[in-house]
């Protein structure tokens, strides 16, 4: 079984098998859920995950103050 890079990370643990017998729609009706699962968690977490976010790429300090910095150089 080929392996696929998840945006998680994992590389190990149980196989997910998706049936190929499905119709269009039902994949869809799954796809749709999945991104209003992943938009109600986001909104919840909205803060937490922002920063979060931040401390994981190293960005301190006011976000917004930062991009206004970056206006300021000449390219």
């Amino acid at each position: 079984m080929k392996n696929y890079h998840q945006p998680s990370g994992l590389n190990n643990g149980l196989d997910f098998l998706i049936s190929t017998d499905r119709t269009p729609e039902q994949a869809w009706a799954v796809v749709e859920l999945l991104d209003d699962l992943r938009d109600r968690i986001f909104n919840h977490y909205l803060v937490s995950v922002q920063e979060l976010l931040r401390e994981e790429r190293g960005i301190t300090g006011d976000l917004q103050q930062e991009l206004s910095n970056l206006d300021d150089l000449d390219f």
